[in-house]
């Protein structure tokens, strides 16, 4: 791969890891909080099933996870196992796929109340 594409991908796992301490620290304060309320799972379903701003949220929140971890898997495979090059990207490639998918589909479940 080129030092331009390298240097691009360096970029955007700095930049998702960004987003995700930020994603992170909201979610996990959002779900003590909602815990030391005495929140139930049905309660808290009702706040955010319907709610545009938590949806979005959580798209970018697994965005940023999607783009950063199959950037350090490559990174993994190519230093550690005998996978490099195209193959290193491709299971890279599958894995942001995957976890994209994944993701999305529970985020817009949670939205639509599936």
């Amino acid at each position: 791969m080129s030092a331009r594409a390298e240097t691009l991908l360096w970029f955007a796992q700095r930049v998702s890891a960004m987003v995700l301490a930020l994603a992170v620290s909201v979610h996990i304060g959002t779900i003590v909080f909602a815990v030391r309320g005495g929140l139930s799972a049905a309660d808290i379903l009702g706040r955010v099933q319907g709610n545009g701003a938590w949806l979005a949220f959580y798209v970018v929140f697994v965005a940023a996870a999607a783009v950063h971890a199959p950037i350090g898997l490559r990174t993994v495979l190519a230093e550690m196992t005998p996978l490099s090059g195209r193959a290193a990207d491709g299971v890279a490639l599958a894995s942001a796929l995957v976890l994209a998918w994944t993701g999305w589909r529970a985020a817009f479940g949670l939205y639509a109340g599936v």
